[in-house]
């Protein structure tokens, strides 16, 4: 049995079991999803939203890429951010890093990696207004672990900065928006900031939304 083959077995015997243990699960999953969450995290393999939250299929519409950015010239992004507030009405939104993120340490060298270069800009930009803090962290692991907080942090704020969210924030008075970290070594995810509905923001940034 090849490696791939091994995937579609297991998920044959998963299936079989969530039958057994429940024959009206797929036929409930199958009418409507309403989940409360939206998730953006990072790609990062080790860090699977159901997984780490103990959720099941359903409650969280997921969205991942390197570093878990909110990028808004991201076309992919901000559709699933417009689905889920506004057709979806999830109320809460979580964007969730984690400690010891590649895409965060690629970022804090001058290597060329690329078009790659282009998504890691966003993170450099964030080194650069914060640099005064990280620089004076000397330990580069401590450093690292400090850009993925303000990361977390700045990418809360961009999702603030949306027309639709706070559209929505006015309307109805959600989604909720926070800031996690995940940490790899002990698999506890730690709050860094969070943001509730009709939050003042710069001025520049609030739209005038019906």
């Amino acid at each position: 049995m090849t490696v791939y083959e091994k995937l579609l077995h297991e998920n044959k015997a998963w299936a079989k079991d969530q039958v057994e243990k429940d024959p009206e699960y797929f036929k409930r999953l199958e009418q409507i999803q309403q989940p409360e969450f939206l998730w953006i995290g990072c790609s990062d393999s080790r860090v699977p939203a159901d997984k780490i939250t103990c959720t099941q299929p359903g409650e969280i519409f997921v969205h991942r890429n390197i570093a878990n950015l909110v990028v808004h010239t991201d076309v992919n992004f901000s559709s699933v951010l417009k689905y889920a507030v506004e057709v979806l009405q999830v109320k809460h939104i979580i964007v969730c890093g984690h400690y010891g993120c590649g895409g965060v340490r690629a970022a804090m060298t001058n290597q060329d990696l690329g078009i790659i270069n282009k998504w890691l800009r966003q993170i450099k930009d964030i080194y650069r207004i914060y640099s005064e803090e990280l620089d004076a962290i000397e330990d580069i692991d401590a450093r690292a672990d400090r850009l993925v907080e303000l990361n977390v942090k700045e990418q809360v704020m961009n999702i603030a900065k949306n027309s639709s969210i706070q559209r929505q924030w006015k309307k109805n008075n959600i989604p909720h928006i926070h800031g996690w970290v995940y940490g790899l070594n002990d698999g506890i995810i730690k709050p860094i900031c969070e943001m509730e509905p009709n939050t003042h923001i710069d001025p520049l940034y609030e739209y005038d939304v019906d």
